[in-house]
């Protein structure tokens, strides 16, 4: 029997997707110069031929998982309540993203610092513009609505900090202390003490912290 449009729309929109998620993860593990398009097929179970069809080339699904990054870290959890809980809602959101999007955290990462593929980051960061500058205003509304004599440089303050957990994070994998990092930002800003984990979980630390990239050697992962 064939497929309806509908199903057909459908087979289109997950392939789509599988190729997206696989580019992540290869992204990741090799970087943009030593991913080909036939290893992120593979990984995808499709044709080589769908990168074309769906994304027009190499350079443009690199340029859809910027897009992604930027559509996740974006849409950070928003909140109604006092300026407290919006602002701990900014964090968490941030972290949470942090936590579960790892392989999406490391590609770009890599992506924002080498010369091949920093166009292809600015260029989209363009795209996200009107979003990025609307996210920005509203953590500044929220340090001025708490008082603060510079809202602009504390939002920028407040972004510097938690890109520097997920830069951390990325490069140390479980061994980063993210919950107890997460509890840390918060006192910092004199919020209440979190009463649940950021999702997916994160055990707080046993012991002193010791970040080392080394301990992606022993579970497999790929740095």
């Amino acid at each position: 029997m064939a497929r309806s449009d509908e199903q057909n729309r459908l087979a289109r929109q997950r392939a789509r997707e599988n190729i997206l998620e696989a580019a992540i993860e290869v992204f990741s593990e090799r970087g943009v110069t030593g991913a080909s398009i036939a290893a992120i097929t593979k990984r995808a179970g499709v044709a080589q031929g769908l990168v074309n069809y769906h994304f027009g080339g190499k350079e443009q699904l690199v340029a859809a998982v910027i897009d992604r990054w930027f559509e996740t870290v974006l849409s950070f959890a928003r909140v109604e309540g006092t300026p407290d809980e919006m602002l701990a809602a900014v964090i968490d959101g941030a972290l949470t993203a942090t936590a579960y999007a790892i392989p999406l955290q490391r590609a770009v990462l890599a992506m924002q610092q080498q010369p091949a593929t920093h166009r292809l980051f600015a260029e989209s960061e363009a795209r996200h513009e009107a979003r990025a500058t609307a996210a920005e205003d509203a953590v500044r509304q929220l340090f001025r609505a708490r008082g603060a004599e510079d809202p602009a440089l504390e939002e920028v303050m407040l972004r510097s900090t938690l890109e520097g957990v997920f830069v951390k994070f990325a490069v140390f994998g479980d061994t980063y202390p993210l919950e107890d990092a997460r509890r840390w930002v918060h006192r910092r800003y004199g919020l209440p003490e979190p009463t649940t984990p950021i999702a997916p979980p994160v055990p707080l630390r046993d012991g002193e912290p010791r970040p080392r990239a080394t301990a992606a050697l022993g579970s497999g992962r790929q740095a």
